[in-house]
Protein backbone atom coordinates (compact mmCIF):
# COMPACT_ATOMS: atom_id res chain seq x y z
CA UNK A 1 0.00 0.00 0.00
CA UNK A 2 2.69 2.42 1.28
CA UNK A 3 6.18 2.70 -0.70
CA UNK A 4 8.72 4.68 0.87
CA UNK A 5 12.12 5.65 -1.35
CA UNK A 6 15.44 6.18 0.25
CA UNK A 7 14.80 10.68 -0.69
CA UNK A 8 12.08 9.66 1.93
CA UNK A 9 8.88 10.14 -0.73
CA UNK A 10 6.04 8.94 0.28
CA UNK A 11 3.91 6.94 -2.40
CA UNK A 12 0.35 6.51 -1.52
CA UNK A 13 -2.17 4.21 -2.82
CA UNK A 14 -5.43 6.21 -3.63
CA UNK A 15 -7.33 3.10 -3.23
CA UNK A 16 -6.05 2.21 -0.06
CA UNK A 17 -8.30 2.96 3.41
CA UNK A 18 -5.15 5.14 4.90
CA UNK A 19 -4.57 7.32 2.01
CA UNK A 20 -6.18 10.24 3.48
CA UNK A 21 -4.79 9.74 6.88
CA UNK A 22 -1.27 8.77 5.47
CA UNK A 23 -1.87 12.11 2.96
CA UNK A 24 -2.93 14.38 5.16
CA UNK A 25 -0.03 13.17 8.19
CA UNK A 26 2.57 13.88 5.67
CA UNK A 27 1.51 17.33 4.34
CA UNK A 28 0.82 18.33 7.97
CA UNK A 29 4.27 17.42 8.67
CA UNK A 30 5.95 19.43 5.39
CA UNK A 31 4.04 22.58 6.16
CA UNK A 32 5.24 22.60 9.88
CA UNK A 33 8.88 22.12 8.88
CA UNK A 34 8.24 24.49 6.30
CA UNK A 35 6.83 27.18 8.90
CA UNK A 36 9.22 26.11 11.37
CA UNK A 37 12.06 26.67 9.18
CA UNK A 38 10.82 30.61 8.88
CA UNK A 39 8.71 30.90 5.65
CA UNK A 40 6.51 33.58 5.90
CA UNK A 41 3.92 32.53 3.41
CA UNK A 42 2.13 29.53 1.90
CA UNK A 43 2.02 28.91 -1.98
CA UNK A 44 0.11 26.35 -3.67
CA UNK A 45 1.24 26.40 -7.03
CA UNK A 46 -1.15 23.75 -9.50
CA UNK A 47 0.64 23.49 -12.44
CA UNK A 48 -0.82 21.84 -15.60
CA UNK A 49 -3.31 22.31 -18.44
CA UNK A 50 -6.86 21.62 -18.46
CA UNK A 51 -6.67 20.72 -22.46
CA UNK A 52 -5.22 17.28 -21.52
CA UNK A 53 -6.90 14.89 -19.31
CA UNK A 54 -4.27 13.41 -17.62
CA UNK A 55 -2.08 16.83 -17.14
CA UNK A 56 -5.44 18.34 -15.75
CA UNK A 57 -4.62 17.07 -12.11
CA UNK A 58 -2.96 20.51 -11.12
CA UNK A 59 -5.79 23.06 -12.66
CA UNK A 60 -8.77 20.48 -11.06
CA UNK A 61 -7.03 21.08 -7.32
CA UNK A 62 -6.67 24.46 -7.92
CA UNK A 63 -10.35 24.75 -8.82
CA UNK A 64 -11.16 23.32 -6.10
CA UNK A 65 -8.86 25.45 -3.48
CA UNK A 66 -9.12 28.33 -5.08
CA UNK A 67 -11.53 29.79 -2.76
CA UNK A 68 -9.43 28.81 0.33
CA UNK A 69 -9.27 32.13 2.45
CA UNK A 70 -6.55 31.84 5.22
CA UNK A 71 -4.06 34.80 5.88
CA UNK A 72 -0.48 34.12 4.06
CA UNK A 73 -1.67 31.71 2.03
CA UNK A 74 -2.26 31.55 -2.01
CA UNK A 75 -3.22 29.29 -4.75
CA UNK A 76 -1.78 29.32 -8.37
CA UNK A 77 -3.32 27.95 -11.40
CA UNK A 78 -6.77 26.64 -11.95
CA UNK A 79 -9.04 25.66 -15.02
CA UNK A 80 -9.93 29.49 -15.58
CA UNK A 81 -5.67 30.13 -15.12
CA UNK A 82 -3.86 27.82 -15.64
CA UNK A 83 0.27 26.92 -14.79
CA UNK A 84 1.81 25.38 -17.54
CA UNK A 85 5.17 25.43 -19.86
CA UNK A 86 4.68 28.91 -21.35
CA UNK A 87 3.46 30.93 -18.54
CA UNK A 88 5.69 29.16 -15.34
CA UNK A 89 8.91 31.47 -15.28
CA UNK A 90 6.45 34.35 -15.29
CA UNK A 91 4.31 32.83 -12.09
CA UNK A 92 7.66 32.10 -10.64
CA UNK A 93 8.64 35.84 -10.74
CA UNK A 94 5.69 37.00 -9.85
CA UNK A 95 5.37 34.81 -6.53
CA UNK A 96 9.11 35.89 -5.46
CA UNK A 97 8.06 39.32 -6.06
CA UNK A 98 5.24 39.48 -4.22
CA UNK A 99 5.59 37.13 -1.12
CA UNK A 100 8.61 36.90 1.62
CA UNK A 101 10.03 33.90 1.28
CA UNK A 102 6.96 31.38 0.28
CA UNK A 103 7.14 28.19 0.87
CA UNK A 104 6.11 26.79 -2.74
CA UNK A 105 4.17 23.75 -2.66
CA UNK A 106 4.61 22.18 -6.30
CA UNK A 107 1.54 19.93 -7.38
CA UNK A 108 1.78 18.60 -11.06
CA UNK A 109 0.47 15.05 -12.36
CA UNK A 110 3.60 12.45 -13.84
CA UNK A 111 4.24 9.38 -15.54
CA UNK A 112 5.46 6.56 -13.78
CA UNK A 113 5.86 3.18 -13.93
CA UNK A 114 2.40 0.59 -14.62
CA UNK A 115 2.47 -0.66 -11.13
CA UNK A 116 2.34 3.01 -9.30
CA UNK A 117 -0.39 4.38 -11.57
CA UNK A 118 -3.17 5.45 -9.26
CA UNK A 119 -0.67 6.31 -6.60
CA UNK A 120 -0.09 10.21 -4.99
CA UNK A 121 3.56 11.01 -4.07
CA UNK A 122 4.53 13.25 -1.20
CA UNK A 123 8.27 14.70 -0.40
CA UNK A 124 10.70 17.18 0.50
CA UNK A 125 12.27 19.27 -2.54
CA UNK A 126 11.29 20.78 -5.85
CA UNK A 127 10.26 19.15 -9.18
CA UNK A 128 10.51 19.40 -12.51
CA UNK A 129 7.44 20.35 -14.31
CA UNK A 130 7.04 19.10 -18.44
CA UNK A 131 10.27 16.04 -17.83
CA UNK A 132 7.42 13.45 -18.98
CA UNK A 133 6.91 14.95 -21.80
CA UNK A 134 10.71 16.30 -22.63
CA UNK A 135 9.89 20.15 -21.99
CA UNK A 136 13.49 21.38 -19.87
CA UNK A 137 11.73 23.82 -17.02
CA UNK A 138 13.39 24.95 -14.36
CA UNK A 139 12.64 23.27 -11.03
CA UNK A 140 10.12 24.47 -8.78
CA UNK A 141 8.85 23.83 -5.23
CA UNK A 142 9.71 23.29 -1.72
CA UNK A 143 7.89 20.07 -1.44
CA UNK A 144 5.64 18.41 -3.76
CA UNK A 145 2.61 16.65 -4.43
CA UNK A 146 2.50 14.40 -7.73
CA UNK A 147 -0.16 12.51 -8.69
CA UNK A 148 0.85 8.96 -10.93
CA UNK A 149 -1.87 9.44 -13.20
CA UNK A 150 -0.63 6.99 -16.29
CA UNK A 151 2.66 5.11 -17.66
CA UNK A 152 5.63 6.72 -19.05
CA UNK A 153 7.99 5.03 -22.10
CA UNK A 154 6.56 5.93 -25.31
CA UNK A 155 4.42 8.88 -26.52
CA UNK A 156 4.03 10.38 -23.61
CA UNK A 157 1.63 13.55 -25.42
CA UNK A 158 -0.63 10.75 -26.85
CA UNK A 159 -0.45 8.64 -23.11
CA UNK A 160 -1.65 11.70 -21.19
CA UNK A 161 -4.32 12.50 -23.72
CA UNK A 162 -6.03 8.93 -23.00
CA UNK A 163 -6.03 8.97 -19.30
CA UNK A 164 -8.75 8.34 -17.38
CA UNK A 165 -10.81 11.09 -15.97
CA UNK A 166 -11.64 8.62 -12.91
CA UNK A 167 -8.08 7.89 -11.94
CA UNK A 168 -7.32 11.70 -11.77
CA UNK A 169 -10.44 12.77 -10.43
CA UNK A 170 -9.68 10.62 -7.50
CA UNK A 171 -6.79 12.12 -7.17
CA UNK A 172 -7.79 15.48 -7.36
CA UNK A 173 -10.85 14.88 -4.56
CA UNK A 174 -8.18 13.21 -2.17
CA UNK A 175 -5.45 15.85 -2.39
CA UNK A 176 -7.89 18.95 -2.21
CA UNK A 177 -9.63 17.52 0.81
CA UNK A 178 -6.23 17.19 2.29
CA UNK A 179 -5.04 20.08 1.63
CA UNK A 180 -8.14 21.76 3.64
CA UNK A 181 -8.28 19.62 6.25
CA UNK A 182 -4.29 20.15 7.05
CA UNK A 183 -4.90 23.99 7.06
CA UNK A 184 -7.79 24.23 9.03
CA UNK A 185 -5.72 22.27 11.49
CA UNK A 186 -2.55 24.18 11.37
CA UNK A 187 -5.12 27.43 11.44
CA UNK A 188 -6.14 26.48 14.84
CA UNK A 189 -2.73 26.10 15.92
CA UNK A 190 -1.80 29.25 17.53
CA UNK A 191 1.88 28.45 17.84
CA UNK A 192 2.18 27.95 14.09
CA UNK A 193 -0.08 31.12 13.50
CA UNK A 194 2.65 33.14 14.77
CA UNK A 195 5.44 32.06 13.41
CA UNK A 196 3.74 32.49 10.01
CA UNK A 197 1.87 35.74 10.38
CA UNK A 198 4.72 37.10 12.48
Amino acid sequence: MLLRTSAEQLYINIESELAFKCFTGALHRHICKGIRNGHKSIVFLCIGTDRSTGDSLGPLIGYKIKDINYKNIFVYGNLDYPVHAKNLKEVMYNIYSKYTNPFIIAIDACLGKMEHVGFITIGEGAIKPGSGVNKDLEPVGNMHITGIVNFGGFMEFLVLQNTRLSTVMKMADLISDGIKYVLKNINSDAELLALLNG
